[in-house]
C-alpha cells in the first residue's frame, strides 16, 4: 500500500507536480491526424492538465497552443486557422506554431508590444497517422521514437480512439503489469455473456509470471511473460509496458500499442494503434492518414456494457475511483509487476528532480533507429516461439 501523500505524488500530472514534470520529458499522443481536416482544422484538447488547441494550418503543418489567448483569455478554439498560424476571434491576435505573436491589429507597431508576447506552444510531430506532442523543457526534447509497428509498411494500420477513461492514468498503467487480470475480467466475462469467442488463450491457468526491467538506449520498460500450466502449452510472446505510459501487446491478427495520455488528474485518453502484418511480407497500401474508429465503453444508460476488452478494462480502472486509494489495497505475490512499476516511476521522478534524464530518452541521432518490439522467433499469428 501507499501513503496518501505518496499516492498523490505518483498520480497527479499537472504543471509543477512530480509525476507531471517526469511525464513532460516524453512525447505523448494528442490526437490522430484524420481527426483534423480542411473543414475542421482544429480540436480542443486537454493534456497533462493544460487546456490546449490542436490545429493544422493551411500549409498542412500541425500546432499545439494554449487555448486561452494571451491578450484577454478568449478561446483560440474559436479562432481562425490561417496560412501560418491561428488568429484569435476576439481581437485578432495571431500566433505561429511556436507561440510567437505575429500580429496585434489594434496595437501600435512602434511599441514592439508583440515581441514581448510568448504564448504557450508545444512541438507536434506526425508519425503513422498519430500526432505526438512534447511538453517539456525545449533543451531536453528527445527524438520521437521510431516504434517498428508504426513505421513498417508491410501491414494494415488502424487507430481505435476509446471513450474517455474517467480516472487517473496510473490505474491504466498498473493494469499493464497485472497479467493475471485477463482470465476473469476478459475471458470469463465474455464466456458468461454467451460469447462463443471468449478468447480461450487467456482462459488458462498460470504456472508463473516473469517480469524484467529493460533499459535500452532509445526506450525502457518492464517486459512481462506468462507461463501457462500444463504440458505442450504455447509460450506467450514477451511484451513490454513501455515507460512511462504505453503498452505493447500481441493480438490475434498482429500487434497493438496502447497510448494512455493523461488529460488531467481524473481523466485519460486511450488510443490503440493496431498493426496487422501481411502474411507474405508484402507492402500494404498506406493511406496518408491512418483510419480511425471510435470505441464506446458504456451503454446508453452510462453503464459499462462489458462486450469488449476496452469496456472491461475501463470498468476495472474507473471503479477504483478518480484516483485509486492505494492506502486501502492489499497487494499479493501476483502483484509483483505493480510494485516494480511503482518503484520505477518513483526512481525516475527522483532522477528528474536531481537534474538527470529519465530512462528511455534519446537525443542522439546516431541511435535513432527503428525500435524492434517483436521478439525474434515470434510472429503476429502465433503467441508461441516458432520451431
Amino acid at each position: 500500500m501507499l501513503s496518501q501523500e505518496e499516492n498523490e505524488w505518483l498520480a497527479r500530472v499537472g504543471p509543477g507536480t512530480p509525476a507531471g514534470q517526469l511525464l513532460r520529458r516524453y512525447w505523448h499522443v494528442v490526437g490522430a491526424a484524420s481527426e483534423l481536416s480542411n473543414e475542421k482544422p482544429k480540436k480542443r484538447v486537454k493534456v497533462l492538465g493544460e487546456d490546449l488547441v490542436l490545429f493544422r494550418d493551411r500549409r498542412g503543418t500541425y500546432g499545439l497552443v494554449g487555448e486561452h489567448c494571451s491578450h484577454r483569455g478568449a478561446s483560440l478554439y474559436y479562432g481562425f486557422v490561417e496560412e501560418d498560424g491561428i488568429r484569435c476571434a476576439y481581437h485578432g491576435w495571431k500566433y505561429d506554431l511556436c507561440g510567437k505573436c505575429l500580429e496585434q491589429p489594434f496595437e501600435s507597431p512602434e511599441t514592439g508590444f508583440k515581441a514581448k508576447i510568448s504564448h504557450p506552444a508545444y512541438p507536434v510531430a506526425k508519425l503513422s497517422g498519430l500526432l505526438f506532442a512534447y511538453m517539456g523543457p525545449p533543451e531536453k526534447k528527445p527524438l520521437l521514437p521510431k516504434w517498428d509497428v508504426l513505421v513498417r509498411q508491410d501491414g494494415v494500420k488502424k487507430v481505435d480512439i476509446c471513450e474517455v477513461l474517467r480516472c487517473n492514468w496510473l490505474q491504466a498503467m498498473e493494469n499493464s503489469v497485472d497479467p493475471t487480470h485477463t482470465y476473469y475480467l476478459h475471458s470469463h466475462t465474455l464466456k458468461l455473456k454467451g460469447n462463443p469467442d471468449h478468447v480461450p488463450f487467456h482462459y488458462q491457468q498460470l504456472s508463473k509470471i516473469e517480469f524484467e526491467l529493460v533499459v535500452e538506449p532509445t526506450w525502457a520498460g518492464i517486459q512481462k511473460q506468462r507461463v501457462f500450466a500444463g504440458d505442450d502449452v504455447p509460450v506467450e510472446a514477451p511484451h513490454p509496458l513501455i515507460f512511462p505510459n504505453i503498452l505493447f501487446v500481441p493480438v490475434r491478427m498482429g500487434y497493438a500499442m496502447h497510448f494512455r495520455t493523461p488529460i488531467d488528474d481524473f481523466n485519460t485518453q486511450v488510443l490503440q494503434f493496431r498493426f496487422a502484418p501481411t502474411k507474405d511480407g508484402s507492402v500494404a497500401p498506406q493511406p496518408e492518414d491512418v483510419p480511425v474508429e471510435f470505441v464506446g465503453t458504456k451503454n446508453a444508460g452510462g453503464e459499462f456494457h462489458l462486450d469488449n476488452f476496452a469496456s472491461q478494462d475501463h470498468m476495472a480502472w474507473e471503479t477504483q475511483g478518480p484516483i485509486a486509494d492505494r492506502a486501502r489495497e492489499h497487494l499479493g505475490e501476483s502483484d509483483r509487476g505493480i510494485i516494480m512499476f511503482r518503484k520505477l516511476l518513483r526512481d525516475q521522478i527522483h532522477a528528474v528532480q536531481t537534474g538527470d534524464d529519465p530512462i528511455g530518452i534519446n537525443r542522439d541521432p546516431a541511435k535513432d533507429e527503428v525500435i524492434r518490439l517483436i521478439p525474434k522467433g515470434y510472429t503476429a499469428y502465433s503467441h508461441a516461439a516458432e520451431a
